[in-house]
């Protein structure tokens, strides 16, 4: 996902999805993902001088990649989305007014892992398959892909908030899927979102994706296993929990009842209970198709008095 926090920073993306070949260029690679030059000029029925331009816009602001591989008639460039959502914050207040923070998904301070399961570094499966005491063992910080059929993992987040600031939205973004056994693009699965042990709502993973090799995988990662997820973003604000937008439960900010004292974690699990009970995959920054870890963003306001803006019933009993 590209986050444009304020509207001047995404000026060049803006400029680029101008054009109406551009775009078209867009849906081309969101459809077949990925397609060399010629591929693209030919659907889009114009020469390759004339769509190098427009290639080379929608490289240079971040939206397309581009790597050179071999074909039949010697090397040829292949073009691929970079990121597949482009969120823009319209109502962005100061910058410096967030935090954020990436964990690999073996960072996990707390798990169930019922098989089939298992993790792996970007080198190397940690322990055996299938096998639930090596998510114990001490090699899983390094893990960059985590699977299990039934159970969570659970993420610690540093809450970097002063007395005088109080939260407006929380954001996790991460790639994932269901977990078959070996890959199954077509296999639901209900996975329960909490933060703080309280729930935020549910989404439904449509599969465990395989088709196709996921962009980062290592090259010893086999290919009957999955290859790639869908990069989600949840948001938690004031008015409520959000799945891309898509709001999966009234449950908002206040009544988590944060404050700069409190701790965060936060949950991914799928459980005895949903009706597609058909377990979670998650990637890391050298496992499917998006280079980043599971990303954690703190939105927060500043106010004047030192004091605390407003203390919160938890820490109110306390005292």
């Amino acid at each position: 996902m590209i986050y444009i926090k304020e509207l001047m920073n995404g000026i060049d993306i803006f400029k680029a999805l101008s054009s109406e070949i551009r775009i078209q260029i867009l849906e081309l690679l969101a459809r077949h993902g990925e397609l060399n030059l010629n591929e693209l000029a030919k659907k889009l029925k114009l020469s390759n001088g004339a769509i190098t331009p427009h290639i080379k816009k929608l490289e240079d602001c971040g939206l397309i990649e581009i790597r050179t591989a071999g074909g039949k008639h010697g090397l040829q460039k292949l073009c691929y989305l970079n990121k597949d959502k482009l969120m823009v914050d319209l109502r962005s207040k100061e910058a410096d007014n967030l935090y954020e923070v990436e964990l690999q998904v073996g960072h996990y301070s707390d798990y169930k892992a019922v098989p089939t399961c298992g993790l792996a570094t970007k080198d190397s499966i940690i322990g055996d398959f299938d096998d639930p005491r090596y998510f114990a063992d001490p090699q899983r910080i390094h893990a960059e892909i985590i699977w299990l059929a039934e159970g969570f993992v659970e993420y610690r987040i540093p809450n970097y908030l002063k007395a005088n600031h109080s939260f407006r939205e929380i954001q996790f973004s991460m790639e994932i899927a269901s977990e078959a056994p070996g890959y199954n693009d077509f296999y639901p699965s209900d996975i329960d979102f909490s933060l703080n042990g309280i729930p935020i709502g549910t989404w439904t993973s449509p599969g465990d994706y395989g088709d196709v090799r996921g962009t980062f995988n290592p090259d010893w990662w086999p290919p009957h296993l999955n290859q790639y997820g869908m990069l989600k973003l949840i948001r938690v604000n004031g008015e409520g929990s959000f799945v891309d937008g898509c709001r999966i439960s009234d449950v908002t900010l206040a009544d988590i009842r944060l404050d700069y004292r409190s701790e965060l974690t936060f949950r991914m699990a799928v459980t005895e209970g949903p009706l597609n009970k058909r377990g979670l995959t998650l990637f890391g920054r050298h496992f499917g198709n998006y280079a980043q870890h599971l990303l954690a963003r703190v939105l927060y306001d500043v106010h004047d008095s030192e004091a605390p803006a407003e203390e919160s019933p938890a820490a109110a009993s306390a005292t």
